[in-house]
């Protein structure tokens, strides 16, 4: 991983996205759809979105209690093909990071200034 990208202590790479944040898609066949985060898989800089991207798995039945089957999961999406929306201006925007008076490093939105973490 190149050295000018943040990381967190473990070296994974931040990637302005978390679990539980509204997203667009920018780019492909699902383009301009909006989701909810479900998963980041931070070491190989890919997010799963709610409805986006959804691929069809042949699953064969595991003991007596599950069925097999063919069935419908979203897959990952590389990072850089999805961007943040801002709860308060609701369009998409770059990520900035900010620290605040008590010390706490937060999210903030590029575009209004918002503070985007909960």
């Amino acid at each position: 991983m190149p050295k000018d990208r943040a990381s967190d202590a473990a070296g994974n790479a931040k990637l302005g996205v978390r679990k539980g944040d509204t997203v667009v898609v920018l780019s492909g066949k699902h383009r301009g759809r909006r989701g909810k985060v479900i998963r980041v898989e931070t070491d190989k800089r890919r997010v799963v979105v709610e409805g986006v991207n959804v691929v069809k798995k042949h699953m064969r039945p595991r003991g007596k209690v599950m069925q097999g089957g063919i069935v419908d999961q979203e897959a990952p999406l590389r990072r850089d093909k999805v961007m943040l929306m801002c709860p308060r201006c609701s369009k998409p925007t770059r990520v900035s990071r900010t620290r605040l008076e008590d010390g706490r490093l937060v999210r903030k939105c590029h575009r209004c200034g918002e503070v985007v973490d909960r």
